[in-house]
């Protein structure tokens, strides 16, 4: 299962490499790592998805609370979180193809950011799971490049679970 881990760090040289370290030596794969300054000065934050099952990925979070400079780490995965992504899309377009991606681009609210007479660059900012689905329309053209942020996820102080106000939507209308 992958699982989103945030982690509250002091902002020093080498507090990545430890971590980075700490993962490698235990043979876990980073799938996406964000790090950027966090709400005080001097601490940063890092939002990284790792796979694993609920025990392995509680023994990480004890070795990665032992580490220097690490202040906080929690597992978020099942949290009600707001999760976000940014992606660029580089798409081959030719005058027959530019109108359907700029349709794909306009449905998923993505810019466009470059165009030349031989590509279209998109950027794409949403959840996970918009980033899968426009990246799975966009793959039936040829994409030439894309660059890809970590997911980045704050906790919900209103305590709402995003997903179920999906399944909750989305059954509401279907019975209407």
């Amino acid at each position: 299962m992958k699982h989103t881990l945030s982690v509250l760090v002091q902002d020093e040289s080498g507090v990545l490499s430890r971590i980075s370290g700490l993962f490698a030596r235990r043979g876990f794969n980073i799938d996406s790592l964000a790090v950027g300054p966090a709400e005080k000065q001097g601490i940063s934050r890092i939002t990284m998805s790792v796979r694993g099952d609920n025990r392995t990925i509680e023994q990480l979070i004890k070795q990665l609370h032992k580490l220097i400079n690490i202040i906080d780490v929690k597992d978020v995965t099942n949290l009600p979180c707001i999760e976000r992504e940014l992606v660029l899309f580089k798409v081959f377009t030719s005058n027959d193809l530019r109108s359907h991606i700029l349709e794909v681009a306009n449905v998923f609210r993505a810019k466009v950011v470059d165009i030349s007479s031989q590509s279209l660059t998109l950027e794409v900012t949403g959840d996970p799971g918009k980033i899968f689905a426009i990246h799975q329309l966009l793959s039936q053209y040829k994409i030439l490049q894309i660059a890809r942020t970590g997911k980045i996820a704050l906790i919900r102080d209103s305590k709402v679970n995003t997903e179920f106000l999906k399944k909750a939507f989305s059954y509401y209308n279907t019975s209407i």
